[in-house]
């Protein structure tokens, strides 16, 4: 069975867990592709392939705009099967929410879309997690990408409800939509710029271009966070959201953190989130 896995990342966290995916599902002796959701990409044919996923990190409890775009040009399709596998900073349900847009867009597209895999890796914004949580993520989504690929080898389903608290909350934070190109038009380099171009480089939305040694922001911006985080030099000030930045890759192959090194945020989500994946399944 051919698999196409296509991928939306910034940070390159939704990345590195699509390319496991993809190992888990060659490991059951099918054959898989990745392939990345950037501006101005050109795709694989979808229809050579017996399955499609969708990945991508989680915005505010949404889908970013660029995978509901990417969604809304796909092909339309006679029930071609199709799961979503989202990554986020934190193991709350709000996530769930994520999947209601991209999911209708498929379903009308005529795709059969089975279900939905969350995957917890670092925040690249808000803070920054700690080596060891970062190590202990990373082993868990190893865990989990094994019982994932397994899942849809078996053409398993598993709709998750969202009630209508979520639905709420994720329609208010949908501003980020409207709201990102305005605000990433704003980013600025600071005097520590040396024009080196990685943030136009990792751009997966080719927002920045290089001018006069500097980068320049456009208008848009998918807050994806590229830029600032894979900044050598940490010299990118990212307007209203700066005192969220978070900068330089996480370690993910120390030892992981144990308990009682789980960081107090969302403890409990976390620890849930930790033990349930390490559970054993059977052979």
């Amino acid at each position: 069975m051919r698999a196409l896995f296509y991928v939306f990342t910034g940070t390159g966290n939704t990345k590195k867990v699509a390319e496991r995916l993809a190992e888990e599902w060659r490991a059951l002796g099918h054959e898989a592709d990745v392939a990345l959701i950037r501006a101005g990409s050109e795709y694989p044919d979808a229809a050579a392939y017996d399955l499609l996923a969708i990945g991508y990190p989680v915005h505010a409890f949404n889908a970013p705009a660029p995978v509901l775009a990417f969604c809304k040009k796909m092909p339309r399709s006679a029930k071609k099967p199709v799961y979503f596998f989202k990554t986020s900073g934190e193991p709350v349900t709000m996530n769930d929410a994520s999947v209601i847009l991209p999911r209708r867009i498929l379903k009308r597209r005529g795709y059969d879309v089975r279900g939905e895999f969350h995957f917890v890796m670092p925040y690249n914004i808000i803070f920054r997690h700690s080596d060891e949580m970062a190590a202990r993520m990373w082993r868990d989504a190893e865990l989990l990408a094994a019982r994932y690929a397994r899942e849809m080898s078996e053409g398993a389903r598993n709709k998750k409800g969202v009630n209508v608290f979520k639905r709420m909350a994720a329609f208010t934070l949908r501003i980020e939509h409207t709201a990102m190109p305005v605000i990433g038009h704003r980013f600025k380099p600071t005097e520590a710029c040396v024009g080196c171009g990685a943030c136009e480089k990792k751009c997966p939305q080719g927002n920045i271009s290089m001018k006069d040694g500097k980068p320049f922001f456009a208008h848009s911006c998918a807050g994806c966070m590229a830029c600032a985080f894979s900044c050598p030099k940490d010299a990118l000030k990212i307007s209203l959201l700066n005192g969220w930045r978070v900068n330089g890759a996480y370690s993910f192959a120390g030892v992981p953190a144990d308990d009682g090194q789980v960081c107090k945020y969302c403890r409990k989500a976390y620890l849930r989130y930790f033990h349930r994946a390490e559970e054993k399944t059977e052979s």
